[in-house]
């Protein structure tokens, strides 16, 4: 008997996608991409927020122009979060499983600590954007590496 062959374009750590793992593969590949544009969506709302920074309020009494920005990345924080339990079990290969975590650190944690040392030193703030660019195009990276298994 035989052992199948991984074809050229797919690596032979990467099984064949079938049933429950095809789904999670599935629900992977969407999740990157609206992660994409609740990306572009949070950097919208980091400079609405610092430009809004007048002492007004937005919106309700007690929220501040940066709270939409802060609400967003907790929500970004959670679907990072569930891109990697997808990547976990729809297993697209170890790098992609690597990558989808190092996107959870980024988002929740680094993203959180240097927002909050930013508040006392502006280079952490710098630090905190830049961070956002190296998240986005993490992303991105991911989602391009997914197409290509899909497709390949």
């Amino acid at each position: 008997m035989t052992e199948p062959v991984a074809s050229p374009s797919e690596p032979a750590s990467a099984p064949a996608l079938t049933g429950g793992r095809r789904t999670a593969f599935v629900g992977y590949q969407w999740l990157l991409v609206l992660f994409l544009v609740l990306g572009v969506v949070q950097v919208f709302l980091a400079g609405f927020g610092v430009f809004d920074l007048k002492g007004e309020e937005l919106g309700s009494s007690g929220e501040t122009a940066l709270d939409p920005h802060r609400t967003m990345a907790l929500v970004l924080g959670v679907i990072a979060l569930v891109i990697f339990i997808l990547a976990c079990v729809a297993r697209p290969g170890g790098r992609a499983i690597v990558l989808s975590f190092v996107l959870f650190l980024l988002t929740y944690t680094v993203q959180s600590i240097l927002a909050a040392a930013g508040e006392d030193a502006p280079f952490f703030g710098g630090l905190h954007a830049l961070d956002a660019f190296v998240i986005l195009g993490l992303a991105g990276y991911l989602r391009g590496s997914a197409q290509r298994r899909a497709t390949g």
